[in-house]
C-alpha cells in the first residue's frame, strides 16, 4: 500500500512521467549511440585495414546475396499462401490459416543443425538413396546445404510467416469492395490479383519482408555454422579472436547502416503513393471453391512450406532427442534450462514494466515528444544482437572499471566486474533488443481504450497511477501477458548477444545447442534445440488462436 501511494505521488504530473520515459529511452538508445561513437575512432592497430582488404568485400557480398534471396523467397511464399487461404476454398484451408505461422517457432540456427544432419553424406536421406539405387560415393551429385544458398533456404522457410501474416491481413481488409470494383471493370481473377489486391497489399508485403531481412542480417548461428562470412561473424571474430573492440564497433556500424538503408529504401520506394481503402464495403470476400485437382494443388502449395519449415525439422529433432539425445541430459540440462528461463523471465518482466511506462506516458502526453521517444526505442528490434552486444559492452565495461576503482579506493577491496561479471549487462542487452516487441503490443492495446474511460476515472477521483492500476491494467492483462510471452521466447532463442555478453560459466539452451552443433555433435544438440522450439510454440498458439477468433468474429459481423 505504501509503495503504491508513493509511486502515485511520483507519477502525479505528466512531466515526471515523461522524465521516466526519457530515462528509459536514453538507456535503450545508448548502445546504438555507443556503436556510432566509435566509427571514426583510430587506434585499431591495423585490424580495420586488414579486415577491409581481406574479408570486408566478402561480408558485403554475402549479406547482399542473403538479402536478395531471402527477400524474394519470403515474399513469394508469404503472398502465395496468404492469397490461397484468403480467397480460395480448398481441403484443409482452415487448418493452414493458423498452422502456417508455426515455422516462426523454429530458430534459423536450429533449422541449420537439423537439415545438416538430415542431408549430409552419412545422413538419413543420402543413406536411403544409396540403398535404394545402389549408388556409391562419387557416383552421384547431391547439393551441399552448408552454403550461402542453403542459408537462404533456412531463412526463407523460417521467416516467411512475417509476410504471410501481414499480407493476409491486407487481403482481408481490402478484398471485397476493391475486388468487386475490379471485376466491374472487366478484370478476371488473375487481373484482380496483380492489378488490385497485390498493389494494395504492397506496404504489408514490404513490411513483412523488411522484418525478415532484419532477422537475416542479425543472425549469427546459421551463417557461422554454414561457414558463410557476414558482418555478424566478422563482429564476433573482431571482438573475441582479434580483441579489437573498435574494429568490432566499426563493423557493427556498417551493419547498422545496411539495416537503416533497407528501411529508408523501403520508405522511399513508396513515394507519395497511398494505400487506404476508400470502399465503404468492408465485408469479407466469399472464398471461391476449387474443384478437386486445383484444390489439392492449393493444399500442397500450403503444405510444402509448413512441412519444410516446421513439421520436418520438429520431427527430426524429436527423433534425435528420443533415439540419442544429449549425453549430459540430467542435472546439466536442467541447469541450462534454469538459466534460460531465469534470463527470459527477468527480461520479460522488465520489458513489460518499461513498456507500460513508455506507452502510458505517450497516452497522457500533450506533445509528440514521448511518441518520438517510443519510436527511438522501437529501433532496437531492427539492430542485430551482435551490434547490441558491442554497444552495451563498451560503455558498461567503462562504468564497471570506474565503479571498481571507486570501490577499491573507498573500501580497499577490488570487487571485480560488477555489471559485466553478472547477468545485469546481458539483461540490459536483451531489453535494448526486444523492448520494442512489448512496447508495440502495449501501445496497440492502449489505443483501443477510449479516452472517456480516463475521464470517467478522474471524475471518480482516481489519479493517474490509480487509473493505470485500476482501469488500464485489468483491461490490458491479456495484452501484457502476450507482450511478456513474446519477449520471453525471443530471449530464449537469442544467440549472438548471449554468446558475446554471457558471464563466464553461464550457458543457456541456445549456447549449448550452438556449441554442440559446432562440434558436430548434432544428436546431442537436439535436446536443447527441441526445448527451444517447444517454448517457441507458445506465442504461435496465441497468434493462431487470435487468427481463429478474428475469422469467426469477422464472419459473424458479415452475416449480421
Amino acid at each position: 500500500m505504501h509503495f503504491g501511494e508513493g509511486l502515485e505521488r511520483l507519477l502525479k504530473d505528466r512531466s515526471t512521467l515523461t522524465g521516466c520515459a526519457l530515462l528509459i529511452a536514453l538507456l535503450i538508445a545508448m548502445p546504438v549511440l555507443s556503436v556510432f561513437s566509435n566509427v571514426f575512432v583510430g587506434g585499431t592497430g591495423g585490424t580495420w585495414a586488414h579486415l577491409a582488404s581481406t574479408v570486408l568485400p566478402e561480408f558485403v557480398r554475402n549479406s547482399l546475396i542473403l538479402c536478395v534471396g531471402v527477400g524474394l523467397g519470403v515474399s513469394s511464399i508469404g503472398i502465395t499462401t496468404a492469397w490461397l487461404t484468403t480467397m480460395l476454398e480448398f481441403p484443409g484451408r482452415r487448418f493452414f490459416e493458423w498452422a502456417l505461422v508455426l515455422p516462426l517457432a523454429v530458430p534459423a540456427y536450429v533449422m541449420a543443425y537439423v537439415y545438416t544432419d538430415f542431408l549430409q553424406f552419412v545422413g538419413p536421406l543420402q543413406n536411403w538413396l544409396r540403398a535404394a539405387f545402389g549408388w556409391k560415393a562419387g557416383q552421384y551429385w547431391f547439393p551441399d546445404v552448408r552454403t550461402t544458398g542453403g542459408a537462404v533456404a533456412m531463412f526463407m522457410f523460417v521467416l516467411y510467416p512475417y509476410v504471410y501474416l501481414l499480407a493476409r491481413t491486407a487481403f482481408l481488409e481490402r478484398a471485397a469492395g476493391m475486388l468487386e470494383a475490379g471485376r466491374s471493370l472487366g478484370l478476371g481473377a488473375w487481373g484482380c490479383f496483380f492489378r488490385v489486391s497485390l498493389p494494395l497489399a504492397r506496404p504489408a508485403v514490404v513490411a513483412g519482408s523488411a522484418l525478415a531481412l532484419m532477422e537475416t542480417l542479425a543472425d549469427f548461428g546459421t551463417v557461422s555454422y554454414f561457414g558463410v562470412q557476414t558482418f555478424t561473424t566478422g563482429i564476433y571474430r573482431a571482438w573475441f579472436s582479434l580483441g579489437d573492440r573498435v574494429a568490432a564497433a566499426q563493423l557493427s556500424a556498417m551493419l547498422l547502416a545496411i539495416v537503416v538503408l533497407v528501411l529508408v529504401v523501403e520508405h522511399a520506394s513508396r513515394g507519395r503513393a497511398r494505400y487506404g481503402n476508400t470502399s465503404r464495403q468492408q465485408a469479407l470476400p466469399t472464398p471461391v471453391r476449387l474443384s478437386l485437382l486445383p484444390g489439392l494443388l492449393a493444399a500442397v502449395a500450403c503444405a510444402l512450406p509448413l512441412l519444410l519449415g516446421f513439421v520436418l525439422p520438429a520431427g527430426l529433432l524429436l527423433k534425435m532427442a528420443l533415439a540419442e539425445g544429449d549425453s549430459q541430459f540430467g542435472a546439466r540440462f536442467f541447469a541450462l534450462a534454469r538459466n534460460s528461463f531465469f534470463l527470459a523471465s527477468l527480461t520479460a518482466l522488465a520489458a513489460v514494466a518499461f513498456a507500460v511506462v513508455l506507452g502510458y506516458a505517450a497516452r497522457l502526453a500533450r506533445s509528440r515528444f514521448p511518441h518520438l521517444l517510443n519510436r527511438v526505442v522501437g529501433l532496437g528490434y531492427a539492430v542485430p544482437g551482435s551490434v547490441i552486444a558491442v554497444g552495451v559492452l563498451i560503455p558498461v565495461t567503462r562504468l564497471d572499471n570506474v565503479l571498481a576503482a571507486w570501490w577499491e579506493a573507498s573500501f580497499g577491496v577490488n570487487p571485480g566486474l560488477i555489471l559485466t561479471g553478472g547477468v545485469a549487462a546481458l539483461v540490459y542487452a536483451y531489453l535494448t533488443r526486444f523492448l520494442s516487441v512489448a512496447l508495440h503490443t502495449v501501445e496497440s492495446s492502449l489505443g483501443k481504450i477510449t479516452v472517456s474511460m480516463d475521464d470517467a476515472a478522474r471524475c471518480l477521483g482516481f489519479g493517474k497511477w490509480s487509473t493505470l492500476r485500476r482501469v488500464h491494467v485489468p483491461i490490458l492483462r491479456g495484452s501484457l501477458l502476450t507482450a511478456g510471452l513474446l519477449v520471453f521466447v525471443d530471449v530464449m532463442k537469442e544467440l549472438p548477444a548471449t554468446l558475446v555478453m554471457r558471464p563466464f560459466n553461464l550457458d543457456t539452451l541456445a549456447t549449448q545447442a550452438h556449441t554442440l552443433a559446432a562440434d558436430e555433435r548434432l544428436a546431442e544438440a537436439s535436446t536443447a534445440a527441441l526445448t527451444i522450439v517447444l517454448v517457441g510454440l507458445l506465442p504461435m498458439f496465441v497468434i493462431s488462436r487470435q487468427i481463429a477468433r478474428g475469422r469467426r468474429r469477422t464472419y459473424e459481423e458479415t452475416e449480421v
